[in-house]
């Protein structure tokens, strides 16, 4: 055989970079969905002062409630049922819980986009690798 033929062709050396280019994808992928929590935390942070600048403590109770389903322990105890009870204490509370919430929830999405990241990286070279054993054939 000449050396000519025992290189890789156009079409081969195409096919592993869109294996690169798959796993930069992934990474790019990966740059929209790691804000998520931190974005649907501060969300639900602005709900929480907005219902405390109302003086709303049915909205704050009923947060608290979804978030925590009913745990009174992380919302002060009983006061958290006592309407008669300090509101800026409630928020606070719920807000200490959605940081909480969104540290294991972006914690969560961190170790997900890893393994994605991991996956991909190993699928594109064993791709790659099989292409350019293909090559020289």
């Amino acid at each position: 055989m000449s050396p000519a033929s025992r290189r890789p062709g156009g079409s081969l050396i195409a096919f592993l970079a869109m294996a690169f280019v798959v796993v930069g994808l992934t990474g790019i992928l990966a740059t929209y969905a790691a804000p998520l929590p931190l974005a649907r935390a501060l969300h639900e942070e602005a709900m929480v002062d907005d219902a405390l600048a109302g003086g709303r403590a049915a909205e704050i109770d009923a947060m608290a409630a979804a978030l925590g389903k009913n745990d009174e322990a992380r919302f002060g105890g009983a006061a958290a049922a006592d309407h008669d009870a300090d509101l800026p204490a409630r928020a606070a509370a719920l807000r200490a819980a959605l940081r909480r919430t969104m540290t294991a929830e972006a914690e969560a999405a961190a170790w997900r986009l890893r393994f994605l990241i991991i996956v991909a990286t190993i699928a594109a070279a064993l791709f790659g690798a099989a292409l350019m054993g293909a090559g020289r054939r």
